[in-house]
C-alpha cells in the first residue's frame, strides 16, 4: 500500500448523495479477487452505454477527470452491501481520496485497509468546495493526513476524523498484516528469548 501522508491533487466532482457500492462497482464486476482492472468498471451502469461507449455526460468520461486523485461525493457515499471491490474500483481508477459529509462505516473501513482516505467534512465546508470546483474544473485541494485537514485553493481549511489505528498505517503505507509482519524481529526475539 503506498504511504499516504500529504496530497495536493486536482478534484473531480459527483455531488450525489447515499451513492451505494452498487453504483460504485455492479455486482457482475464482483466474480473477480484481484484489484487489477477494476477501476475501468468504476461507476460502470453510469459511465457507459448499454453497448459499452463511454456516456459522454458523465463526470469521469471528461477531459477534467484524467489524472484527478480526489473524488467530492454527497452525503452517504458508500453505502449498501460491504464489498470490498467498491475501494478497489475507486483506487483502480486512481483515487487517493474521497471527500463528503458522511460515510458508510463499512465503506470507510474497507476504504481505509485498502490505501482509500475517507474524507469526511462539515456540510458547509463541502458546499464551499463544491462551489470551488465548479467555479475552476483544474481546482487543487491538499489533503494532510498528519493534520488530519484539508485546504482548499482559497485557504478554507477543515479538519477531518480519522481513527489512530487507521492514520498510522496509512502514513507507513502498510494494511493490518503489514503492520502485524513489522513486528516479526520482536517476536522471534521472544521466542528464541524463551527457546520456542
Amino acid at each position: 500500500m503506498p504511504v499516504f501522508t500529504r496530497l495536493t491533487a486536482r478534484t473531480i466532482a459527483l455531488p450525489i448523495n447515499d451513492i451505494d457500492t452498487d453504483q460504485i462497482i455492479p455486482a457482475r464486476f464482483l466474480k473477480v479477487t484481484d484489484k487489477l482492472g477494476l477501476g475501468k468498471s468504476l461507476f460502470a451502469d453510469w459511465r457507459y452505454l448499454p453497448d459499452g461507449a463511454p456516456r459522454p455526460e458523465f463526470a469521469l468520461n471528461g477531459p477534467d477527470a484524467a489524472g484527478v486523485q480526489i473524488l467530492v461525493a454527497g452525503h452517504n457515499f458508500g453505502c449498501g452491501s460491504s464489498r470490498e471491490h467498491a475501494p478497489w474500483a475507486l483506487v483502480g481508477f486512481g483515487f487517493r481520496a474521497v471527500v463528503a459529509t458522511s460515510f458508510a462505516d463499512i465503506f470507510r473501513n474497507n476504504a481505509l485497509k485498502n490505501g482509500l482516505l475517507p474524507v469526511q467534512v462539515d456540510p458547509g465546508t463541502h458546499a464551499h468546495l463544491l462551489a470551488a470546483r465548479a467555479a475552476d474544473a483544474r481546482l487543487e485541494v491538499t489533503v494532510d493526513l498528519e493534520g488530519q485537514e484539508l485546504t482548499l485553493a482559497d485557504g478554507t481549511r477543515a479538519t477531518f476524523p480519522i481513527d489512530a489505528f487507521s492514520r498510522s498505517c496509512l502514513l507507513q503505507g502498510v494494511d493490518e498484516l503489514g503492520y502485524l509482519l513489522s513486528f516479526a524481529a520482536k517476536v522471534s526475539d521472544y521466542e528464541a528469548a524463551r527457546g520456542y
